[in-house]
């Protein structure tokens, strides 16, 4: 017996060039900043990540949890780009999109009070997919071969989560099917410390945090990674860099709360042009 499923939420585009239009405004020209920044810079790499995720689906029937999920390994585009603007100051922009598919085992039982139980079993096809977008103005502390940024700024992120599985409510067997979808903007601060060892081989470390409260879709975005740049020549180098992120999300819905939960930790590469 197939159950209901809940209606979707319309999508809307992720601002990825919107961001990209507005660091590309001209920096004027100014004195030399300090070796451990650019002037301008854009990276374009991977983020190897391997996730964890643990999803609560809500539905008319009770919440729908897969337990803590490792599906592996995934490399996840992403792109940044950083615009000085005097010596000082400067504005910053990062996108990432983690996509996964799981299928396998899932064993659940949910009271429903006066209503029974909702016993999900057998294997279960779970699909999530993230986009995530920030643009931050930040404040470089320091003129010499370290300096330290705060950055404050705004976050978009879209997530998109879906599930069905065998299940049985009552005694009655069908497939449980549901799916959710829903982009918020909150906001943003960074901490990062630079230092240039020479101007051609930099190390770096950044974090920041969003989080939205409030409202039908909210939740937190962590991120924290420190790496090293090399330029083998003038204006091109490579980025190497180790990173965690960790989200958890929430949209509220009528019957039951739709969260997602995922930890991603691993390397990333990029090939970086400054001028």
């Amino acid at each position: 017996m197939p159950l209901p499923r809940p209606r979707l939420l319309p999508s809307v585009r992720h601002p990825v060039l919107l961001g990209a239009g507005l660091l590309i405004a001209a920096a004027p020209a100014f004195a030399d900043p300090s070796p451990a920044l650019d002037r301008f810079s854009f990276s374009v790499g991977g983020f190897n990540a391997d996730p964890k995720i643990s999803a609560s689906f809500g539905t008319a029937y009770g919440a729908l949890q897969t337990g803590d999920i490792k599906p592996g390994r995934v490399t996840m585009p992403r792109i940044s780009a950083d615009v000085l603007l005097g010596d000082s100051q400067g504005i910053s922009f990062d996108y990432y999109r983690y996509k996964r598919d799981y299928s396998g085992g899932v064993a659940n039982t949910t009271s429903l009070g006066p209503f029974g139980t909702l016993n999900t079993f057998g294997n279960a096809d779970l699909s999530t997919k993230l986009d995530f977008a920030k643009l931050s103005y930040k404040w470089w502390i320091g003129s010499g071969n370290t300096v330290l940024g705060l950055g404050a700024g705004a976050a978009y992120y879209r997530a998109t989560l879906g599930a069905s599985a065998l299940a049985s409510v009552n005694g009655q067997i069908g497939t449980l099917s549901q799916s959710s979808s829903d982009n918020a903007v909150a906001p943003l601060l960074e901490i990062g410390v630079r230092h240039a060892i020479t101007p051609d081989l930099r190390l770096f470390a950044d974090a920041s945090g969003v989080w939205k409260n409030g409202g039908r879709f909210h939740g937190n975005i962590y991120n924290a990674s420190a790496g090293v740049e090399w330029f083998p020549v003038k204006n091109v180098g490579v980025v190497l860099a180790y990173g965690v992120t960790n989200i958890d999300l929430t949209r509220n819905n009528d019957f039951a709360d739709t969260r997602l939960k995922v930890k991603l930790q691993g390397p990333s590469a990029f090939l970086k042009a400054r001028f």
